[in-house]
Protein backbone atom coordinates (compact mmCIF):
# COMPACT_ATOMS: atom_id res chain seq x y z
CA UNK A 1 0.00 0.00 0.00
CA UNK A 2 1.54 3.83 -1.10
CA UNK A 3 0.82 6.67 1.30
CA UNK A 4 1.98 9.54 -0.85
CA UNK A 5 -0.20 12.03 -2.68
CA UNK A 6 0.47 13.03 -6.23
CA UNK A 7 1.88 16.41 -7.18
CA UNK A 8 -1.50 17.31 -8.67
CA UNK A 9 -3.23 16.45 -5.42
CA UNK A 10 -0.78 18.58 -3.46
CA UNK A 11 -1.44 21.52 -5.75
CA UNK A 12 -5.17 21.18 -5.26
CA UNK A 13 -4.70 20.78 -1.52
CA UNK A 14 -3.11 24.23 -1.34
CA UNK A 15 -6.44 25.87 -2.16
CA UNK A 16 -8.29 26.95 0.99
CA UNK A 17 -11.54 25.28 -0.08
CA UNK A 18 -9.79 21.92 -0.56
CA UNK A 19 -7.95 22.28 2.74
CA UNK A 20 -11.22 22.95 4.53
CA UNK A 21 -12.93 20.00 2.85
CA UNK A 22 -10.03 17.64 3.61
CA UNK A 23 -9.94 18.77 7.24
CA UNK A 24 -13.72 18.34 7.56
CA UNK A 25 -13.59 14.81 6.12
CA UNK A 26 -10.68 13.87 8.37
CA UNK A 27 -12.42 15.19 11.48
CA UNK A 28 -15.65 13.41 10.56
CA UNK A 29 -13.82 10.10 10.11
CA UNK A 30 -11.97 10.51 13.39
CA UNK A 31 -15.19 11.39 15.22
CA UNK A 32 -17.06 8.37 13.84
CA UNK A 33 -14.10 6.08 14.54
CA UNK A 34 -13.77 7.42 18.07
CA UNK A 35 -17.46 6.97 18.82
CA UNK A 36 -17.43 3.45 17.37
CA UNK A 37 -14.39 2.36 19.38
CA UNK A 38 -15.78 3.94 22.56
CA UNK A 39 -18.95 1.89 22.20
CA UNK A 40 -17.15 -1.31 21.20
CA UNK A 41 -14.53 -1.18 23.95
CA UNK A 42 -17.24 -0.81 26.57
CA UNK A 43 -18.61 -4.18 25.43
CA UNK A 44 -15.27 -5.99 25.24
CA UNK A 45 -13.82 -8.16 28.00
CA UNK A 46 -10.04 -7.91 28.14
CA UNK A 47 -9.78 -11.48 29.40
CA UNK A 48 -11.45 -12.80 26.25
CA UNK A 49 -9.14 -10.75 24.04
CA UNK A 50 -6.13 -12.33 25.72
CA UNK A 51 -7.68 -15.76 25.29
CA UNK A 52 -8.29 -15.03 21.59
CA UNK A 53 -4.67 -13.96 21.17
CA UNK A 54 -3.52 -17.23 22.74
CA UNK A 55 -5.62 -19.29 20.32
CA UNK A 56 -3.84 -17.88 17.26
CA UNK A 57 -1.82 -20.70 15.76
CA UNK A 58 1.85 -20.50 14.69
CA UNK A 59 0.69 -21.53 11.22
CA UNK A 60 -1.63 -18.53 10.84
CA UNK A 61 1.00 -16.17 12.26
CA UNK A 62 3.63 -17.51 9.85
CA UNK A 63 1.29 -17.18 6.88
CA UNK A 64 0.42 -13.64 7.88
CA UNK A 65 4.11 -12.76 8.17
CA UNK A 66 4.74 -14.16 4.69
CA UNK A 67 1.87 -12.17 3.20
CA UNK A 68 3.08 -9.02 4.97
CA UNK A 69 6.56 -9.59 3.52
CA UNK A 70 5.04 -10.16 0.06
CA UNK A 71 3.07 -6.94 0.43
CA UNK A 72 6.13 -4.90 1.30
CA UNK A 73 8.08 -6.57 -1.52
CA UNK A 74 5.30 -5.51 -3.92
CA UNK A 75 5.44 -2.04 -2.40
CA UNK A 76 9.01 -1.63 -3.64
CA UNK A 77 7.67 -1.94 -7.19
CA UNK A 78 5.92 1.43 -6.74
CA UNK A 79 9.27 3.23 -6.76
CA UNK A 80 10.82 0.91 -9.33
CA UNK A 81 7.99 1.69 -11.74
CA UNK A 82 8.15 5.41 -10.99
CA UNK A 83 11.89 5.53 -11.60
CA UNK A 84 11.47 3.88 -14.98
CA UNK A 85 8.63 6.24 -15.83
CA UNK A 86 10.85 9.30 -15.28
CA UNK A 87 13.80 7.78 -17.15
CA UNK A 88 15.80 6.81 -14.07
CA UNK A 89 15.39 3.05 -14.36
CA UNK A 90 19.16 2.51 -14.18
CA UNK A 91 19.14 3.19 -10.44
CA UNK A 92 19.87 -0.03 -8.48
CA UNK A 93 16.85 -1.92 -7.18
CA UNK A 94 18.22 -1.81 -3.64
CA UNK A 95 18.04 1.99 -3.68
CA UNK A 96 14.44 2.02 -4.90
CA UNK A 97 13.46 -0.71 -2.43
CA UNK A 98 15.07 1.12 0.48
CA UNK A 99 13.46 4.43 -0.43
CA UNK A 100 10.04 2.86 -0.91
CA UNK A 101 10.11 0.81 2.29
CA UNK A 102 11.42 3.52 4.59
CA UNK A 103 9.41 6.43 3.15
CA UNK A 104 6.11 4.54 3.20
CA UNK A 105 6.57 2.86 6.57
CA UNK A 106 7.87 5.87 8.48
CA UNK A 107 5.70 8.43 6.68
CA UNK A 108 2.45 6.53 7.09
CA UNK A 109 3.04 5.66 10.74
CA UNK A 110 4.35 9.02 11.94
CA UNK A 111 1.85 11.12 10.04
CA UNK A 112 2.22 14.20 7.81
CA UNK A 113 3.05 11.65 5.14
CA UNK A 114 3.47 14.20 2.35
CA UNK A 115 6.27 15.88 4.28
CA UNK A 116 7.92 12.90 5.97
CA UNK A 117 7.81 10.55 2.97
CA UNK A 118 9.02 13.31 0.67
CA UNK A 119 11.88 14.21 3.01
CA UNK A 120 13.02 10.59 3.30
CA UNK A 121 12.86 10.10 -0.45
CA UNK A 122 14.82 13.31 -0.94
CA UNK A 123 17.53 12.19 1.48
CA UNK A 124 17.93 8.90 -0.38
CA UNK A 125 17.44 9.86 -4.01
CA UNK A 126 19.32 13.16 -3.91
CA UNK A 127 22.45 11.20 -2.98
CA UNK A 128 22.05 9.46 -6.35
CA UNK A 129 21.76 12.71 -8.28
CA UNK A 130 17.98 13.04 -8.58
CA UNK A 131 16.57 16.55 -8.59
CA UNK A 132 13.65 17.83 -6.51
CA UNK A 133 11.49 17.81 -9.63
CA UNK A 134 12.31 14.16 -10.34
CA UNK A 135 11.55 13.18 -6.75
CA UNK A 136 8.24 15.03 -7.02
CA UNK A 137 7.40 13.05 -10.15
CA UNK A 138 8.22 9.82 -8.31
CA UNK A 139 5.68 10.84 -5.67
CA UNK A 140 3.13 11.47 -8.40
CA UNK A 141 3.60 8.07 -10.04
CA UNK A 142 3.54 6.15 -6.75
CA UNK A 143 0.33 7.95 -5.82
CA UNK A 144 -1.19 7.19 -9.21
CA UNK A 145 -0.29 3.51 -8.87
CA UNK A 146 -1.92 3.38 -5.45
CA UNK A 147 -5.19 4.99 -6.56
CA UNK A 148 -5.43 2.92 -9.74
CA UNK A 149 -4.95 -0.23 -7.68
CA UNK A 150 -7.64 0.84 -5.23
CA UNK A 151 -10.09 1.70 -8.00
CA UNK A 152 -9.55 -1.65 -9.71
CA UNK A 153 -9.67 -3.83 -6.57
CA UNK A 154 -12.68 -2.07 -5.08
CA UNK A 155 -14.37 -1.88 -8.47
CA UNK A 156 -14.05 -5.63 -9.00
CA UNK A 157 -14.77 -6.45 -5.36
CA UNK A 158 -17.88 -4.30 -5.04
CA UNK A 159 -19.19 -5.50 -8.40
CA UNK A 160 -18.75 -9.15 -7.34
CA UNK A 161 -19.66 -8.77 -3.65
CA UNK A 162 -21.87 -5.68 -3.32
CA UNK A 163 -23.37 -6.92 -0.06
CA UNK A 164 -20.00 -6.61 1.68
CA UNK A 165 -19.91 -2.87 0.97
CA UNK A 166 -23.51 -2.51 2.18
CA UNK A 167 -22.40 -3.45 5.69
CA UNK A 168 -20.37 -0.23 5.82
CA UNK A 169 -22.15 2.30 3.59
CA UNK A 170 -25.71 0.91 4.11
CA UNK A 171 -26.51 1.32 0.43
CA UNK A 172 -28.56 -1.36 -1.38
CA UNK A 173 -26.48 -4.08 -3.02
CA UNK A 174 -27.59 -3.14 -6.59
CA UNK A 175 -26.44 0.45 -5.98
CA UNK A 176 -23.07 -0.75 -4.73
CA UNK A 177 -22.71 -3.00 -7.77
CA UNK A 178 -23.31 0.03 -10.00
CA UNK A 179 -20.64 1.94 -8.07
CA UNK A 180 -18.19 -0.91 -8.64
CA UNK A 181 -18.98 -1.05 -12.34
CA UNK A 182 -18.64 2.74 -12.53
CA UNK A 183 -15.12 2.51 -11.05
CA UNK A 184 -14.13 -0.11 -13.63
CA UNK A 185 -15.68 1.98 -16.39
CA UNK A 186 -13.67 4.99 -15.25
CA UNK A 187 -10.47 2.96 -15.49
CA UNK A 188 -11.40 1.82 -19.00
CA UNK A 189 -12.14 5.40 -20.04
CA UNK A 190 -8.77 6.49 -18.66
CA UNK A 191 -7.06 3.75 -20.68
CA UNK A 192 -8.89 4.80 -23.84
CA UNK A 193 -7.88 8.42 -23.20
CA UNK A 194 -4.25 7.32 -23.11
CA UNK A 195 -4.45 5.43 -26.42
CA UNK A 196 -4.18 8.05 -29.19
CA UNK A 197 -0.97 9.81 -28.06
CA UNK A 198 1.20 10.43 -25.00
CA UNK A 199 -0.74 12.40 -22.40
CA UNK A 200 0.73 14.76 -19.82
CA UNK A 201 -0.45 16.67 -16.76
CA UNK A 202 0.92 19.63 -14.84
CA UNK A 203 3.09 22.52 -15.88
CA UNK A 204 6.83 22.82 -16.25
CA UNK A 205 8.94 22.02 -14.25
CA UNK A 206 6.33 19.66 -12.74
CA UNK A 207 5.00 18.43 -16.07
CA UNK A 208 4.52 14.66 -16.07
CA UNK A 209 4.05 12.42 -19.08
CA UNK A 210 1.57 9.70 -18.18
CA UNK A 211 2.38 6.01 -18.81
CA UNK A 212 0.94 4.40 -21.93
CA UNK A 213 -1.91 1.85 -21.62
CA UNK A 214 0.44 -1.15 -21.38
CA UNK A 215 2.41 0.47 -18.56
CA UNK A 216 -0.84 1.49 -16.87
CA UNK A 217 -1.84 -2.18 -16.75
CA UNK A 218 1.44 -2.82 -14.91
CA UNK A 219 0.58 -0.01 -12.50
CA UNK A 220 -2.82 -1.52 -11.81
CA UNK A 221 -1.25 -4.94 -11.25
CA UNK A 222 1.27 -3.53 -8.76
CA UNK A 223 -1.35 -1.62 -6.80
CA UNK A 224 -3.78 -4.55 -6.83
CA UNK A 225 -1.22 -7.13 -5.70
CA UNK A 226 -0.20 -4.86 -2.84
CA UNK A 227 -3.78 -4.67 -1.57
CA UNK A 228 -4.44 -8.38 -2.10
CA UNK A 229 -1.36 -9.42 -0.09
CA UNK A 230 -2.28 -7.05 2.74
CA UNK A 231 -5.81 -8.44 2.83
CA UNK A 232 -4.50 -12.01 2.84
CA UNK A 233 -2.33 -11.12 5.83
CA UNK A 234 -5.50 -10.11 7.66
CA UNK A 235 -7.59 -12.98 6.28
CA UNK A 236 -5.44 -15.73 7.77
CA UNK A 237 -5.59 -14.08 11.20
CA UNK A 238 -9.39 -14.09 11.40
CA UNK A 239 -11.14 -16.85 13.34
CA UNK A 240 -12.24 -19.84 11.27
CA UNK A 241 -15.82 -19.28 12.41
CA UNK A 242 -17.90 -17.57 11.30
CA UNK A 243 -16.58 -18.14 7.79
CA UNK A 244 -16.15 -15.16 5.51
CA UNK A 245 -15.57 -15.15 1.76
CA UNK A 246 -12.24 -13.64 0.70
CA UNK A 247 -13.90 -11.22 -1.74
CA UNK A 248 -16.15 -9.96 1.06
CA UNK A 249 -13.14 -9.31 3.27
CA UNK A 250 -11.25 -7.75 0.35
CA UNK A 251 -13.99 -5.15 -0.11
CA UNK A 252 -14.30 -4.46 3.61
CA UNK A 253 -10.59 -4.34 4.41
CA UNK A 254 -9.45 -2.32 1.40
CA UNK A 255 -12.23 0.16 2.15
CA UNK A 256 -11.04 0.35 5.77
CA UNK A 257 -7.46 0.97 4.59
CA UNK A 258 -8.63 3.65 2.18
CA UNK A 259 -10.65 5.41 4.88
CA UNK A 260 -7.56 5.30 7.07
CA UNK A 261 -5.48 6.99 4.36
CA UNK A 262 -8.10 9.70 3.78
CA UNK A 263 -8.33 10.37 7.54
CA UNK A 264 -4.62 11.37 7.72
CA UNK A 265 -4.45 9.69 11.14
CA UNK A 266 -0.91 8.39 11.81
CA UNK A 267 -0.87 4.70 10.97
CA UNK A 268 -4.65 4.91 10.45
CA UNK A 269 -4.71 4.05 14.16
CA UNK A 270 -8.25 3.33 15.30
CA UNK A 271 -9.77 4.13 11.92
CA UNK A 272 -9.10 0.72 10.37
CA UNK A 273 -10.27 -0.98 13.55
CA UNK A 274 -13.50 1.02 13.71
CA UNK A 275 -14.32 0.33 10.06
CA UNK A 276 -13.75 -3.38 10.59
CA UNK A 277 -15.98 -3.49 13.66
CA UNK A 278 -18.75 -1.76 11.71
CA UNK A 279 -18.33 -3.99 8.66
CA UNK A 280 -17.97 -7.38 10.39
CA UNK A 281 -20.58 -7.49 13.17
CA UNK A 282 -20.86 -11.28 12.77
CA UNK A 283 -17.48 -11.81 14.47
CA UNK A 284 -17.18 -11.79 18.28
CA UNK A 285 -15.66 -8.42 19.13
CA UNK A 286 -12.89 -9.90 21.26
CA UNK A 287 -11.79 -12.27 18.48
CA UNK A 288 -11.85 -9.54 15.86
CA UNK A 289 -9.89 -7.18 18.10
CA UNK A 290 -7.26 -9.89 18.69
CA UNK A 291 -6.87 -10.35 14.93
CA UNK A 292 -6.61 -6.60 14.37
CA UNK A 293 -4.02 -6.18 17.13
CA UNK A 294 -1.87 -8.95 15.67
CA UNK A 295 -2.18 -7.48 12.18
CA UNK A 296 -1.20 -4.03 13.43
CA UNK A 297 1.85 -5.49 15.14
CA UNK A 298 2.96 -7.40 12.03
CA UNK A 299 2.12 -4.82 9.37
CA UNK A 300 2.67 -1.51 11.15
CA UNK A 301 4.77 -1.79 14.31
CA UNK A 302 7.48 -4.27 13.29
CA UNK A 303 8.12 -2.68 9.85
CA UNK A 304 8.21 0.78 11.48
CA UNK A 305 10.89 -0.34 13.93
CA UNK A 306 12.88 -1.98 11.13
CA UNK A 307 12.55 1.01 8.77
CA UNK A 308 13.51 3.47 11.52
CA UNK A 309 16.56 1.38 12.39
CA UNK A 310 17.69 1.05 8.77
CA UNK A 311 17.16 4.72 7.97
CA UNK A 312 18.83 5.77 11.22
CA UNK A 313 21.86 3.63 10.43
CA UNK A 314 22.05 5.11 6.95
CA UNK A 315 21.91 8.67 8.30
CA UNK A 316 24.53 7.86 10.94
CA UNK A 317 26.81 6.42 8.28
CA UNK A 318 26.28 9.46 6.07
CA UNK A 319 27.00 11.80 8.98
CA UNK A 320 30.13 9.85 9.88
CA UNK A 321 31.34 10.13 6.28
CA UNK A 322 30.82 13.90 6.38
CA UNK A 323 32.82 14.22 9.60
CA UNK A 324 35.57 12.03 8.15
CA UNK A 325 35.84 14.19 5.03
CA UNK A 326 35.79 17.34 7.16
CA UNK A 327 38.58 15.96 9.34
CA UNK A 328 40.69 15.09 6.32
CA UNK A 329 40.13 18.54 4.84
CA UNK A 330 41.09 20.21 8.13
CA UNK A 331 44.29 18.17 8.36
CA UNK A 332 45.13 18.99 4.75
CA UNK A 333 44.67 22.71 5.38
CA UNK A 334 46.79 22.51 8.54
CA UNK A 335 49.54 20.65 6.70
CA UNK A 336 49.69 23.32 4.00
CA UNK A 337 50.09 26.06 6.62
Amino acid sequence: MSNVMSAAERAAYRRPSWRFLAAAISLAIVAIAGATLFRVFHEIEARRVVEALKTQTPHSLLLSCLFVAAGYLTLTCYDVFALRAIGRGALPYRVAAFASFTSYTIGHNIGAAIFTSGLIRYRIYSAWGLSVGEIGRIAFFTGLTYWLGNAFVLGCGVALAPGAASALNHLPAPVNRLIGLAALTAINCYMLWLLPRPRSVGRSPWRVVLPDPASTVVQIAIGSLDLIFVTLAMYVLLPAQPAIDFFDLLVVFVTALLIGVVSYVPGSLGVIEAAMFLSLPQFPKENLLASLLTFRLLYFVVPLLLASLLFGLREARTLAAVFTRSGRLARLVSARK
